[in-house]
């Protein structure tokens, strides 16, 4: 089984800035056949004791908030490790760990408050990706827009066919008209 370091290598390196939020087959399939069974174990709250400094947390973050997008992509195991990825991302913070990562490796820190359906969780998320990460305005405006989803809707649309909810018809129409992108675009005017 991977280690942090491997895990580090993998998505900080070779799959990178570029390659972090592209998805597709490559990069999903990747993920799983290398780290399937690492998910797991964090799944089954056995890597909990990599969430110990700046090093095995962001690895932990990677494997409980990044890697589920990947490897179970369209299925509600996606979001499975999410609560134990906000665990981990409110003691790093707490303990000041996030603040020894490098930007862009820092956003790992927050991207499970940006990823959560609580609207106070979207709070920090914008407040940690434009205050911690000044670096990388492109974030806040992310955080921005995931917070206004949550605002909006309560949850994020583009969940519900994973997740097994029947959108309303005002979330549909969200969907219908672009989504997401959609509403990035009119956020950056």
């Amino acid at each position: 089984m991977a280690d942090p370091m491997e895990v580090l290598e993998f998505w900080l390196h070779e799959i990178g800035p570029k390659g972090w939020y592209a998805g597709g087959d490559a990069i999903d399939t990747v993920c799983r056949d290398r780290f399937g069974d690492l998910w797991q174990a964090a799944h089954d709250g056995g890597l909990e004791h990599w969430v110990d400094g700046t090093v095995g947390t962001l690895a932990y973050l990677i494997v409980t908030d990044q890697f589920p997008r990947n490897i179970h992509r369209d299925s509600p195991l996606a979001f499975a490790t999410d609560a134990r990825a906000r665990d981990a991302a409110r003691k790093a913070v707490a303990m000041g760990w996030d603040m020894k990562a490098p930007e862009p490796e820092r956003q790992f820190f927050y991207m499970p408050f940006e990823h959560s359906e609580d609207p106070k969780d979207q709070e920090l998320s914008v407040a940690y990706l434009t205050e911690r990460l000044s670096s990388e305005p492109d974030k806040a405006l992310h955080a921005r827009a995931h917070q206004e989803v949550i605002r909006r809707y309560g949850r994020f649309p583009t969940r519900n066919a994973a997740l097994g909810r029947v959108s309303s018809p005002e979330e549909q129409a969200y969907l219908d008209t672009g989504g997401y992108g959609a509403l990035v675009e009119r956020l950056k005017t």
